[in-house]
């Protein structure tokens, strides 16, 4: 009888699969990767090393000795005060003392602020007390503090913001009005992550993070690439993150175009260089995972596409790891052996910068 190995299921299962099983998931999910963004697939010797993570009995594992690397985060310190269907542990705690205890108790690479909506149009009308809290905080951390909000042009259109919902006008078939309301509000978002940009900056931010950019699609995704592209020559000194939110672009609009580039349909290395030609630092690939599949088939088509976009630019990259992205299985509170496999996977294999 073939010796089973422990492992999980996309969706956090908790499985048991033979080595022949976890070896043919790795082999299709790197071919699956590279047929649909034309890239490299995973070598031989990459593919029998992410078998042996994988295969690994520890519970935990890590990367070797002297491959360690940053951690940006998206507002992990909100995890302290949130409730528990968010992911948090809802304890009593002020903004101010879960980022001090996220950075002094945790050790964290860098640390982050953010409004608790987390997206940048909610925070314009409030940007004053932002300032106020994010520059207190600021005098009391020592690693790397950063502001971050997703773009989230969604909120823009009806019933949240003032534009038409291209949702209601694509169904009727009204193609070029639905184009134009998401140009209409993909102007406004650029004009907003500007604005909260600039203010930031005038109190010394040291790092401006626009996460899931695109979220709502490739004109959304214009928006954060001209917005870091804006700061870029008013903000030449404050890092800017960007942060992808699926692992090709969204054609909600499928003409939108940054630098003579369609958007629609860009993959992760495709991404990165959009990133880069604006102005971003750092930018964070997003991969989703898939949950009726093997952790060991997320990983392998998550580590696949992080190769070749660290390849292809000179920014650091910093993946996407967790609750349904980067080969992590889509739960709110992932098992650690899932998430450190994933981590030790994309640092070895994919060569990520960051997570």
């Amino acid at each position: 009888m073939q010796k089973k190995i422990f492992s999980r299921m996309g969706d956090g299962e908790r499985v048991t699969l033979s080595a022949g099983e976890i070896k043919e998931d790795i082999q299709a999910a790197t071919v699956d990767a590279a047929r649909r963004a034309e890239i490299p697939e995973l070598n031989a010797e990459e593919m029998d090393q992410l078998f042996e993570i994988i295969a690994e009995p520890a519970r935990a594992v890590s990367v070797n000795s002297g491959q360690e690397v940053i951690v940006t985060d998206d507002g992990c310190s909100m995890s302290f005060y949130s409730g528990q269907d968010g992911g948090g542990v809802g304890v009593s705690m002020s903004r101010l003392q879960a980022i001090l205890t996220y950075e002094r108790a945790l050790a964290a690479d860098t640390t982050s602020m953010g409004h608790s909506d987390y997206s940048f149009k909610p925070v314009k009308p409030i940007i004053n007390f932002e300032m106020n809290e994010y520059y207190t905080a600021s005098m009391m951390t020592t690693a790397p503090f950063l502001y971050g909000a997703q773009p989230n042009m969604g909120l823009y259109f009806q019933p949240d913001g003032p534009h038409e919902n291209p949702a209601d006008l694509l169904p009727r078939g009204k193609i070029k009005e639905a184009r134009e309301v998401q140009e209409a509000a993909a102007q406004q978002l650029r004009e907003d992550l500007i604005f909260v940009g600039k203010k930031l900056n005038s109190i010394g931010c040291e790092g401006l993070n626009l996460d899931t950019s695109g979220s709502a699609g490739d004109a959304d995704f214009w928006a954060a690439l001209m917005a870091i592209s804006d700061l870029k020559e008013t903000a030449p000194n404050m890092p800017v993150i960007m942060g992808g939110s699926s692992e090709f672009v969204l054609g909600m609009h499928g003409e939108v175009e940054f630098n003579g580039r369609r958007l629609a349909g860009m993959y992760p290395h495709e991404q990165a260089e959009m990133a880069e030609a604006a102005g971003a630092s750092i930018y964070g690939v997003a991969i989703g995972t898939s949950t009726n599949q093997s952790v060991a088939w997320n990983i392998a088509r998550a580590a696949t596409f992080v190769k070749e976009a660290v390849t292809a630019v000179n920014i650091p990259v910093h993946v996407n790891v967790g609750m349904g992205v980067g080969g992590v299985p889509m739960m709110e509170a992932p098992s650690i052996d899932s998430v450190t496999r994933a981590s030790k996977s994309l640092v070895q294999i994919g060569k990520a910068d960051g997570l």
